[in-house]
């Protein structure tokens, strides 16, 4: 095995190119280095082999083992592949940027901090649960659950695919994003959604401080159960049996398929297809209203 490559006071960057490597642990605990154009993978089968190494560039690699990057810190990633058998390839990680990447592994990016996605492309179910301070320009992220109980995420332009996506999740921007999902921020705190388009089922259950601004809203049962909901300037198409028992303040423009007993707050749009206000467990006292042109 390749001994550690670590820099003392004085000395130099240490450069790691043009090689393969395939057996367990094959880089582990290296420091101040720049690893390029290598390939991490072979019959060897082994693991872990960039694992509690800092100060680390990796670029243009191919990684096709399991547990590559874990309790790392100040690294960065520009231009590599994780292929599917590159499962759970960034965990406990401090400091990270990845650039251009692809991942296409399992549970690829977790309980990490300090988290920077510049134009990655990820395939991965269970994406980036429980981290923190997350900043995502751009990309395309397919997860069956992404951002799983999150904290302190930035994401602008993002092109989102799932099922369960910011699930519990706290103090989450998203901006100018595309996001065709289904039970999308279920219990989120303090989040905020501009200029965005939403496409999906369940939209914001259980959320307190749940925000839209200027969204294209679509899709079934969206807000129900909600506090301190606010629409802003959206629009809401196939709608119906929205914001059951949520505390909310929506001005929506068009028409809205159908309100189903909101508990309390104001909701004012172009026209309703149908507001029901029967059957209620809860006294509802929202008020419900036709924008006056």
């Amino acid at each position: 095995m390749r001994p550690p490559l670590q820099k003392r006071k004085g000395t130099e960057m240490n450069y790691i190119r043009n090689e393969r490597f395939g057996q367990e642990r094959a880089l582990y605990n290296t420091r101040n280095a720049v690893v390029e154009n290598c390939r991490f993978a072979g019959e060897e089968d082994g693991e872990s082999f960039l694992k509690e190494s800092s100060d680390i560039t990796v670029k243009n690699c191919f990684m096709d083992l399991r547990y590559p990057m874990w309790h790392c810190e100040d690294l960065t990633v520009e231009d590599c592949e994780m292929t599917a058998n590159c499962r759970a390839a960034l965990w406990y990680d401090r400091n990270v940027t990845l650039r251009r990447c692809k991942m296409n592994g399992i549970k690829a990016l977790r309980e990490c901090v300090g988290v920077s996605l510049d134009a990655v492309e990820a395939d991965s179910p269970e994406f980036g649960w429980r981290c923190k301070n997350i900043a995502v320009e751009g990309g395309k992220i397919t997860s069956e659950y992404a951002f799983f109980e999150s904290e302190n995420i930035r994401a602008d332009g993002l092109d989102f695919s799932g099922k369960y996506a910011f699930q519990y999740t706290k103090n989450v921007l998203l901006r100018s994003a595309k996001c065709k999902t289904k039970d999308a921020f279920w219990h989120a705190q303090n989040v905020t959604v501009q200029d965005c388009d939403l496409d999906g089922e369940y939209i914001g259950w259980y959320s307190d401080g749940l925000t839209l601004i200027g969204c294209r809203i679509r899709g079934t049962q969206p807000f129900c159960y909600c506090k301190n909901l606010r629409l802003i300037n959206c629009t809401m198409e196939g709608c119906d049996l929205a914001f059951e028992y949520s505390d909310v303040d929506a001005d929506v423009r068009g028409e809205i398929l159908s309100v189903k007993n909101p508990l309390s707050g104001r909701i004012v749009a172009d026209g309703f297809g149908e507001i029901i206000l029967r059957g209620s467990k809860h006294e509802c006292r929202a008020m419900i209203a036709v924008r006056k042109h």
